[in-house]
């Protein structure tokens, strides 16, 4: 099983190869954790979509978020 430490590796993969099932597993479960911190901190899923099609990488919506976290708080 890949852990979600893993995912950079998963992530920038060959897009021609697809997904093993363990793989899928670990990158909802990882998707699923950063929808909910967003969720958390006042930002939906679709903001989060718009941020990342705006440019924005998976690291910075991470800190985006983190530093939302530190507000919240």
């Amino acid at each position: 099983m890949i852990s979600e430490t893993h995912l950079p590796a998963v992530i920038g993969r060959d897009r021609g190869h697809p997904l093993s099932s363990a793989q899928k597993d670990a990158l909802q479960r990882a998707v699923g954790k950063i929808v909910a911190l967003g969720a958390q901190v006042g930002v939906s899923a679709e903001q989060m979509i718009q941020l990342l099609r705006s440019g924005l990488t998976v690291r910075e919506l991470l800190e985006y978020l983190t530093a939302r976290n530190g507000e919240v708080a």
